[in-house]
């Protein structure tokens, strides 16, 4: 098998690691966002259990997550497996972020100073205008260092699909790497993982430069 045969299969696969780094990233922000607020609720057992599922999803590998909503209604409800593996990937991959998200927003949220809720209560802000029109912008700006690290460590941990047989960029290169006895797959796996990263660091630097207003 020639290089370029090599990439182009292997270019293949990389609209479905696409697939799951955005439909990730889709589900998991704003999931994150609804975690870290039960999280911080005034409820104790609200946050204390949320907590506690937020200590078992970033305690846990994301690979056994990915085993285990794949498989695991089959072994413990003898349901079928989905003949779609996007769904399990993408469900197991939204909730682990969700969660590493979350703890990212409740820093951000938390480390708002006091003072900025008072005036707007003074201006007459209801918790929510407040917290929509104030907090949240700058909140984004500050957390978009820590977003972005987690972005780009999604967009390598998509090759953990693998493990369900999901026919992802980095599944077609084993396969090739396997039956051609090559490691040439993985140089270009490699580089294609690093491109993705570089733009990825670019747009979202981008998007922090944007947020500049709310230093």
């Amino acid at each position: 098998m020639t290089l370029m045969t090599m990439i182009v299969k292997m270019t293949e696969g990389l609209s479905k690691t696409c697939a799951i780094f955005f439909l990730t990233l889709i589900f998991s922000l704003p999931l994150g966002m609804i975690i870290a607020l039960l999280r911080m609720s005034k409820n104790k057992i609200v946050s204390n259990v949320t907590r506690f599922v937020i200590s078992v999803l970033r305690g846990t590998p994301l690979m056994l997550q990915l085993l285990a909503v794949t498989y695991g209604p089959y072994y413990l409800f003898d349901f079928a497996v989905s003949k779609n593996k996007l769904i399990p990937v993408v469900i197991a991959f939204a909730i682990n972020y969700a969660a590493y998200f979350s703890e990212i927003y409740r820093g951000g949220i938390e480390s708002m100073p006091v003072g900025q809720y008072e005036a707007a209560e003074v201006l007459g802000y209801t918790k929510a205008q407040t917290f929509i029109r104030i907090i949240l912008p700058q909140v984004i700006k500050r957390i978009m260092p820590s977003i972005t690290n987690e972005v780009v460590t999604l967009v390598k941990d998509t090759s953990l699909a693998f493990t369900v047989s999901y026919q992802e960029m980095f599944t077609i290169g084993k396969q090739i790497a396997n039956s051609q006895t090559s490691f040439t797959p993985f140089v270009v796996a490699g580089v294609f993982y690093f491109v993705f990263n570089a733009i990825v660091d670019f747009v979202m630097g981008k998007v922090e430069k944007r947020m500049d207003y709310y230093k």
